[in-house]
């Protein structure tokens, strides 16, 4: 067994015998500030031998009478107590401020960023959250970003995280628990593969025209085309008199997107397509409307319009 996962087990079995290491296991309202009552701090491994070797080196300097040793001996030690000091003084203080969450979809970690605060600039911070760690030094304000994996889509809360450091000889661990009371939204994962969306009956037997900027082709005059639009030159080698023509036709369709069109399907199932819709809509530059149970929303486009229809996906039940 690893030294890590010895030292969770021992963690563990110790928040079940010391309630007091758990007494912030419940969420907490942001801005959290860490201050002595919840700071707690340990002998690491190697401060434990370094405290053994002084020992020794105190018994050898008694027995032998020798005064520089013993000298040592109590310098050694002193820095030892003053490492311990600033340990927790590394800790004490340190505010989280605020917490946000990027997108993400299920399945794909999404990254959080912790907004840290201290009056005093601080070195050598570590922040845990699962299994990832993030080291950081804090200069008034600092942001941590950590990724955390996520497994299905809605709201998660964000699991209870430990800050922590051995700051500045590694002979002691000074370490605070943190439960924000923060929650992030997982995006619905689309489909693989499947069919595209039905688009209305009318959209296939013809095509909208709107006016452009670019000569599209040219027609014959009819009574009430501008004058300037005339083609002279092409005019002169017709019988008939040419008009440049500016209307052409719309690229893309608008996709009317709807909850109700998905029968057969069960309810994860009518998200994941409806999600990758979603993604074919926005990658193609389209312009989309949205039914879903719960609420429609109309159309529109971009980034800001995907981002909105994916939550509303993401938080249905």
């Amino acid at each position: 067994m690893s030294v890590r996962a010895q030292w969770q087990r021992l963690q563990h079995w110790a928040e079940r015998r010391l309630p007091a290491l758990t007494r912030h296991r419940r969420q907490e309202d942001l801005p959290i500030e860490l201050h002595r009552r919840r700071i707690y701090i340990v002998p690491t491994g190697f401060g434990m031998a370094f405290t053994l070797l002084l020992l020794v080196m105190m018994v050898g300097s008694l027995n032998y009478s020798n005064n520089a040793g013993l000298l040592l001996t109590c310098l050694l030690g002193a820095a030892t107590s003053i490492s311990m000091l600033v340990a927790f003084r590394t800790l004490n203080g340190l505010r989280i401020r605020g917490v946000r969450a990027g997108h993400a979809v299920a399945g794909e970690p999404i990254d959080v960023t912790f907004d840290f605060e201290a009056r005093h600039a601080r070195q050598a911070v570590r922040l845990d959250i699962g299994e990832a760690t993030q080291a950081f030094d804090v200069k008034e304000r600092t942001d941590v970003t950590v990724s955390i994996p996520t497994e299905h889509r809605g709201w998660l809360s964000i699991p209870r995280l430990r800050v922590w450091t051995t700051w500045p000889m590694g002979l002691f661990r000074a370490w605070s628990w943190v439960n924000p009371h923060y929650a992030v939204l997982v995006w619905p994962r689309p489909e693989i593969t499947g069919p595209g969306p039905t688009l209305p009956l009318e959209d296939h037997r013809r095509q909208r025209l709107h006016v452009g900027e670019d000569l599209a082709s040219l027609r014959d005059y009819r009574s009430g085309d501008s004058m300037r639009h005339v083609a002279w030159k092409a005019s002169a080698r017709h019988e008939n008199l040419l008009v440049k023509d500016y209307e052409q036709p719309q690229a893309n369709q608008e996709w009317r997107l709807d909850w109700r069109h998905l029968r057969g399907l069960d309810n994860e199932a009518r998200i994941a397509r409806l999600a990758r819709w979603l993604g074919d809509a926005l990658a193609q530059g389209r312009q989309w409307s949205l039914w879903l149970p719960s609420e429609a929303i109309g159309i529109g486009g971009g980034p800001s319009h995907y981002a909105r229809c994916m939550s509303a996906l993401a938080v249905l039940p």
